[in-house]
């Protein structure tokens, strides 16, 4: 499939879904020295080549704000206490707009967890997180992630449309997702 890449908006951080982990996992906040944690993951997930050349993307986006990713960075950790997957309820602003908007960030799950039923509370979190510092959220990914882009969906996040290659990518995950979204 082709990798094009898209991004969402949900206009409210209102009545966001609840879903439990299963029994065994449980959510942590990003402690002192996880940067590796996050690197091994993100790497684990094919974002990176190396955890090296994740760490270095670590240090370059958020080294300067590790006090602040110990309230936005998440982790999810199996019953030995091993961190699984992550993600990080962060902020920015999307193409187009002026006001600073909460962001779900680096989402991943290490292959062996996935199918879990681990995402939904994950991003549940999140959400719930984002809901504390932020009115709407934003976030990026591209068609090669479909799956997740099905579960932004059902998250309330919408289509952000810019421009002609935003509608080729959204046309194109309406026929791999089988619904209907623009």
């Amino acid at each position: 499939m082709q990798r094009i890449p898209l991004k969402m908006k949900r206009a409210d951080l209102l009545h966001i879904s609840e879903y439990e982990l299963p029994v065994g996992f449980r959510v942590r906040f990003f402690e002192q020295g996880d940067e590796q944690t996050w690197a091994k993951i993100e790497t684990a997930v094919d974002e990176f080549p190396d955890e090296a050349a994740a760490l270095a993307h670590f240090e370059n986006e958020f080294g300067a704000t590790r006090d602040e990713m110990k309230r936005r960075c998440l982790f999810i950790e199996n019953e030995h206490g091993e961190a699984i997957g992550t993600t990080t309820a962060w902020y920015g602003i999307l193409e187009g707009e002026t006001q600073i908007s909460g962001r779900i960030h680096w989402v991943g799950v290490i292959p062996e967890y996935q199918g879990m039923k681990l995402s939904k509370p994950l991003l549940c979190k999140a959400m719930q997180v984002l809901a504390k510092y932020h009115d709407s959220a934003y976030l990026t990914s591209q068609t090669t992630s479909y799956q997740a882009i099905n579960l932004y969906l059902n998250f309330g996040f919408a289509p952000y449309l810019t421009n002609q290659t935003d509608i080729e990518a959204w046309v194109l995950m309406e026929e791999v997702l089988d619904r209907k979204i623009l």
